[in-house]
């Protein structure tokens, strides 16, 4: 049996607005960081010009500083070339979008909210579990609007199982089966090429990419995690896997272009100019890509990087109400696919995000009814767009309704992904009492 499910935007945030709020004022951004996630974030505004306007940009890349100007009609004397700067001017709008490299999360945010922004950050919070504490209580104490990018929230996908688990659909929920598969050629453009690669320099595959799926699990689970395990490797993308002859850039007369999976040309140099293409140069006319590739990281050979991040790995997870998880994140996988099994006392759940389809078995019955979920708005899933209106909303009643997400939330899901990496580097159990314990004292 096959049900659909349309879920209209304003639903899938809570109905935040009433009556009265439709003639809400239009609130004012300033983004730091325009990058793909930022620009991305600023086309909300572009489609809804009555609720948002950005007003300001800090970008040290000319060329995109520049074009995100051009798109939203900014003023050139609130253009910025880093975010020291324009937090050095009085404060210029109503919220602030921080969307710049993991390393540069904290003081920035931090700044923000003494300013009196409230503030949308894109994730991670920060590279140190010190700092993603800080971050949360620091928000409280400001009393502003602190949202963390955890976007998946915001997908239709993951608010009917929601929905379904908080309607007993399946029972009691006692296990979780959740796979991150990253793709073959995602992995090799952010996690080996990119800005990703190097966990010394942003920070570990667990929390990169997938503190997005600790945060939903602990939604999904909605209890406290009180133990972890892990483990994992960078098996597959290292100098050893080279075939014979490689050369350190693909254009420089690789032998083996033909069969690798990974020659650059075969990812970027297409007629396809969206991402990722598109992040390797702002300009997508074929010469100025063959140059970056020439040029640029994304032209090196996946064996001779200085990526030292995972490729696989494999995280279980204890929760207070005896709920585990079995969760798996694997760089070799044909499509980038989040897939989940959510298993009760009354019945399982099968749902696959990229097909927004959800099947539910019923122990009792022995029926299968599948939910096709419709997708509203783009960018993981509708997630990116979902985010933005709820923050909106949020700036516009100035912080005093509680929105799907939080910085004082995602702080503990970033935690669980910190314990996570702590398990897999040590090879033990970690106990996340323990664990928040000796950060707080700094050990």
């Amino acid at each position: 049996m096959y049900i659909n499910i349309v879920l209209d935007k304003r639903f899938q945030i809570n109905l935040l607005r009433n009556e009265e709020d439709e003639t809400m004022k239009k609130i004012t951004a300033a983004l730091i960081g325009a990058g793909n996630r930022g620009t991305g974030y600023g086309e909300y505004a572009l489609s809804n010009p009555n609720e948002i306007e950005f007003v300001a940009v800090a970008e040290p890349n000319e060329e995109k500083r520049n074009k995100f100007k051009e798109g939203h009609g900014i003023k050139e004397e609130n253009c910025f070339a880093s975010w020291r700067e324009i937090l050095e001017q009085p404060k210029m709008a109503d919220a602030i979008l921080i969307c710049t490299q993991d390393q540069m999360h904290f003081e920035p945010t931090m700044k923000a909210l003494e300013l009196g922004y409230h503030v949308l950050l894109e994730k991670p919070m920060s590279m140190e579990p010190s700092e993603c504490i800080k971050m949360g209580e620091y928000a409280k104490e400001h009393e502003r609007v602190f949202s963390i990018c955890h976007v998946l929230r915001y997908t239709n996908f993951f608010y009917t199982l929601k929905k379904l688990l908080e309607e007993g659909a399946i029972g009691r929920l006692v296990s979780v089966q959740h796979n991150e598969n990253v793709a073959h050629w995602h992995q090799a453009h952010s996690f080996v090429r990119g800005n990703w690669r190097n966990s010394d320099k942003s920070s570990p595959m667990i929390l990169a990419k997938c503190c997005h799926d600790m945060d939903i699990l602990r939604w999904l689970i909605g209890a406290e995690c009180v133990n972890v395990s892990s483990f994992g490797s960078l098996t597959y993308f290292k100098e050893e896997s080279a075939p014979e002859g490689a050369p350190k850039r693909c254009l420089d007369g690789c032998p083996t272009a033909k069969e690798c999976p990974y020659y650059a040309p075969k990812t970027y140099l297409t007629e396809n100019v969206e991402w990722p293409t598109s992040v390797i140069s702002a300009n997508t006319s074929i010469e100025a890509r063959t140059k970056a590739l020439k040029e640029g990281p994304y032209g090196r050979c996946v064996y001779h990087c200085d990526n030292n991040v995972v490729d696989h790995q494999v995280v279980n997870l204890e929760f207070d109400n005896e709920v585990t998880v079995a969760f798996t994140m694997c760089a070799f996988t044909d499509q980038c696919s989040r897939t989940i099994k959510l298993m009760g006392t009354k019945g399982e759940i099968r749902a696959s995000m990229e097909k927004n389809e959800i099947e539910i078995a019923d122990f009792i019955t022995g029926n299968k009814n599948v939910i096709q979920v419709s997708k509203a708005g783009s960018g993981h899933g509708g997630g990116d767009y979902g985010i933005m209106e709820d923050f909106v909303q949020l700036v516009q009643q100035d912080g005093k309704k509680q929105g799907r997400t939080s910085a004082l939330t995602s702080v503990e899901s970033h935690l669980i992904a910190f314990a996570a990496e702590k398990a897999r580097v040590e090879k033990r159990v970690v106990n996340m009492k323990e664990f928040v314990e000796a950060i707080k004292k700094g050990e």
